[in-house]
């Protein structure tokens, strides 16, 4: 069984099994539920309330709330009554992880709790341990004993439960024998799951997250494979990015990792974990939702039975583990080098000095030199038209075929084929020669023409409603006729909405490159149809930083897969009732002053709940530890214990300079 959906080509919704939440059924041929988590103290029984009803009038459908101990446990009693008091009906879901007393509290009270089977029974003390077949049944028995009783209590009263396993929070059992990978994500939650089940227990939700979306997108992917072998159906699915991070990062991170699984018909139940307040996570859960959504109704799955759809022919690649296409070298293109970025500048009357610095390239007239940042697009598209000033070293451009025979310097302009009038043109470039193709249309007899052409680079594209799966099904067509020209992913929105097009441009290119495919990547869109709106306090003038937002958006999207780093990343958690200090101000704080730090990981985590092992894919670590102080990481290994808040930005940057990360924010490149 090589697949882990319906069908690869065309959107079908995975059949799932139905579980009842409160007034809600998830699963199955029901909609997409969005939900969300409350930031306040649990124990703050206004706070919580309010923000509560704030989420739901957002459109959150459950609302998530944290309950760490016995007495945030059984104040839900009291929260749960006036909100019902207050008309308010919407599930109420019961956050646990290390206290399995909070969560058999909890059952009795809400319609739904979560519980980490990463830490409900295990204590993470990052050990390694050689255990025995007879040692490991022994540890799978204590987890029995420890976890039957809520299970019979959620069958008494009716409650579900997600078994939400995080990348980062692995027992250290798991990690002894699977290692820190999607493989030990899984079988953490199916070591639970054949337990809820051994109880005939089904009410039962699952997730795979991690802040990396490409180990959360196999994780889930094997998570549906390892279901229907095992037990011949699947269990709904949860799906989420955790520690996404905030603003445009935050919602590239989700749209890439959610929105690949969403392409497939994968997941019943979402949520966006920003650092934001709650209630502005569900817009962007809707933005992500009605992109499947038809004719008013949630795409209906195929009547045909699972199996039949799953044993399909085998694919030219692995969808469980990450491997880029093999491709030929074509100057900086394909093979060994990072995924270009092409700036589109087609509908730009003109093109002076003064746009590159959208894309990337200050100009100092005094000097006449250039400053290149690290986001600096290669190419720039120009259409027809060319550019009367001499362009930096590294920038070179795209124009149509027609224009590209009058040029003379073919050094720096390169030329731009459709696909009926390559095979037949006169002259061609003897390094780059782009190939516009819809993907949509059958290029076969094309395609054996050039297949040889290391100087080709196809750019595709799809008018398609399934854009991401025809041009992946075409690229999967090149891999078994072993074709290895170099990809440009090609994707235009015609959303109105800047965070509609962030979502658009992530779920469909983010997911293309997760599988391996991409050599490069070119956004488009018409700034004349889009509305000026802020995303995260930044507001983007169609026509006025249309090319940065362009810009922006395709290295976000290439730092978020993993292909091309170009600036620092922050791990960072969306908040909740356990954290210890302003997540928001202290992520802004830090990221002011090591936004410079190319290629650096840095988490930020409100408790020392989601602290060591959430973080687990960071370099540095900045963790709430207590009231008003920080714990301060390398890796895994504890830097700096419960320092004061007021200085532990400081500490931070200390403990950078001392492991020889830190550099001072000075231009990158002068030419």
């Amino acid at each position: 069984m090589n697949y882990y959906c319906e069908n690869l080509q065309d959107y079908r919704r995975l059949k799932t099994r139905e579980v009842r939440v409160g007034n809600l059924v998830i699963g199955g041929n029901n909609p997409i539920r969005v939900q969300t988590m409350t930031t306040t103290d649990s124990m703050d029984t206004d706070a919580t309330v309010n923000q509560t009803i704030r989420c739901i009038e957002a459109g959150a459908e459950l609302v998530r709330i944290t309950a760490p101990s016995k007495t945030e446990a059984e104040n839900l009693l009291v929260i749960r009554k006036l909100l019902h008091a207050r008309g308010y009906t919407a599930p109420l879901v019961a956050d646990i992880h290390f206290t399995p007393n909070a969560a058999e509290i909890a059952a009795r009270i809400v319609e739904k709790v979560r519980i980490n089977p990463g830490n409900y029974v295990d204590k993470k003390k990052f050990e390694q341990i050689d255990y025995s077949d007879e040692e490991y049944a022994e540890e799978i028995e204590r987890i029995r004993e420890r976890f039957t009783p809520l299970v019979l209590i959620c069958k008494e009263h009716g409650t579900a439960m997600r078994i939400g396993t995080n990348h980062g929070s692995l027992s250290d059992r798991i990690m002894s024998r699977y290692g820190d990978t999607a493989n030990g994500m899984v079988e953490s939650a199916m070591e639970f799951l054949r337990i809820a089940r051994s109880l005939d227990y089904h009410q039962v939700i699952l997730s795979m997250k991690s802040s990396n979306p490409l180990v959360m997108v196999q994780a889930y992917r094997l998570l549906i494979r390892h279901m229907m072998e095992e037990f011949g159906e699947c269990y709904p699915l949860h799906l989420g990015v955790t520690e996404a991070g905030d603003g445009e990062d935050g919602r590239i991170k989700s749209a890439i990792g959610i929105g690949t699984l969403l392409e497939d018909g994968i997941g019943d139940t979402i949520r966006v974990s920003l650092t934001e307040d709650p209630e502005f996570e569900i817009p962007v859960c809707r933005d992500l939702v009605n992109r499947y959504t038809f004719n008013g109704e949630v795409s209906p799955t195929k009547s045909a039975e699972l199996e039949d759809s799953f044993d399909a022919p085998a694919l030219p690649y692995s969808p469980f583990e990450y491997q880029r296409r093999n491709t030929f070298d074509a100057g900086k293109i394909g093979s060994r080098h990072v995924p270009v970025v092409i700036a589109d500048f087609m509908l730009a009357e003109v093109v002076s000095r003064e746009d590159l610095l959208s894309i990337g390239y200050t100009y100092n007239a005094q000097s006449d030199k250039w400053t290149i940042a690290d986001a600096a697009a290669d190419f720039i598209y120009t259409s027809d038209k060319m550019i009367d000033f001499d362009l930096p070293g590294t920038l070179q451009v795209i124009c149509d075929y027609q224009a590209w025979t009058t040029v003379e310097d073919t050094g720096k302009y390169f030329p731009l084929f459709d696909q009926n009038n390559f095979v037949a043109a006169s002259s061609k470039s003897t390094k780059y020669n782009f190939i516009s193709l819809d993907v949509s249309i059958d290029h076969t007899e094309l395609l054996s023409k050039i297949s040889g052409d290391s100087t080709v680079i196809l750019c595709l594209y799809s008018t398609a409603t399934n854009a991401m799966q025809k041009v992946r099904s075409f690229m999967s067509g090149m891999m078994k006729a072993n074709n290895k020209l170099p990809v440009i992913i090609a994707v235009e929105s015609k959303h109105r909405q800047v965070d509609e097009q962030l979502i658009h441009f992530s779920a469909t290119a983010g997911g293309l490159f997760l599988d391996g495919f991409g050599d490069g990547l070119w956004l488009m869109n018409d700034p004349e149809r889009m509305e000026n709106k802020a995303v995260s306090g930044r507001t983007y003038l169609a026509a006025k930083n249309n090319h940065q937002f362009l810009n922006n958006t395709s290295f976000s999207i290439l730092q978020a897969v993993r292909t091309r780093i170009s600036k620092t990343e922050y791990i960072s958690c969306p908040s909740c009732g356990r954290t210890l200090f302003d997540l928001q101000e202290t992520t802004a704080r830090i990221r002011a002053v090591t936004n410079h730090l190319k290629g650096l990981k840095i988490a930020i985590m409100g408790c020392i709940v989601n602290g060591p092992g959430e973080m687990a894919d960071a370099d540095f670590g900045y963790v709430g530890s207590g009231p008003g102080k920080i714990t301060l990481y390398r890796g895994k290994e504890v830097m700096k214990r419960n320092i004061s808040s007021d200085v532990a930005v400081d500490e931070l940057i200390a403990l950078l300079k001392d492991n020889e990360v830190w550099i001072d924010p000075v231009p990158v490149l002068s030419l």
